[in-house]
């Protein structure tokens, strides 16, 4: 009897609790990897953001993957009612510093909501809890997570996962960035770039 899918993040009790429940002829938990998927608030469901978003998460949803957003609106509504639609486990990760202000709720997709008072330790959740990252079509927010992401795996705070970033507005901005003079190294290969819901899929295996 071996571990669950290889590279999730199982702690010793979670692994306890279920070589126990299979001892007994039982079945076991099942843990789930996860795709965290960044992107914009203002796509609403006729912008081609939103679609696309949409169809992949339910697609990884259908290929086994837990999917994790910021649980609000946008991008975060489109993935979160997608893999919902594919029978996925939904999260969504907010935070008081976006909820209060701006009088936001969770959107109504999430089968669990883990809300943080800062800004900053929402994103490291995001990070951190993941499998692998989607970049949809987003704007400052968005930026900032890509940033975050890209760099901790440069310098190995996190380890290397699967990372795609999606649209043309993406592939014209990473490769302004690495045909540029401050481009730094380390940072090459970390990103795929996908034109399609298909393409992107095919990276998470």
């Amino acid at each position: 009897m071996g571990r669950p899918r290889a590279g999730l993040r199982i702690t010793d009790d979670q692994w306890l609790c279920y070589t126990r429940l299979e001892s007994i002829g039982l079945p076991g938990l099942t843990f789930m990897p996860t795709i965290t998927i960044y992107g914009s608030s203002q796509a609403g469901p006729d912008d081609a953001a939103y679609q696309a978003a949409e169809r992949i998460a339910c697609g990884l949803a259908q290929k086994g993957y837990t999917v994790m957003s910021g649980g609000y609106l946008g991008v975060m509504e489109a993935v979160s009612k997608g893999a919902r639609a594919g029978g996925g486990h939904v999260i969504g990760v907010t935070t008081d510093q976006i909820g209060d202000p701006f009088k936001l709720k969770p959107n109504a997709y999430l089968d669990e909501v883990v809300n943080f008072a800062d800004l900053r330790d929402r994103l490291l959740y995001m990070v951190e809890n993941a499998d692998g990252y989607l970049a949809m079509p987003g704007g400052i927010g968005t930026l900032h997570e890509i940033a975050e992401t890209w760099e901790l795996m440069r310098i190995g705070g996190i380890p290397r996962r699967p990372f795609v970033c999606y649209g043309t507005f993406w592939t014209d901005v990473i490769g302004r960035l690495q045909n540029s003079a401050y481009f730094g190294d380390g940072y090459q290969g970390m990103i795929a770039l996908a034109q399609s819901p298909e393409e992107a899929l095919k990276t998470f295996a």
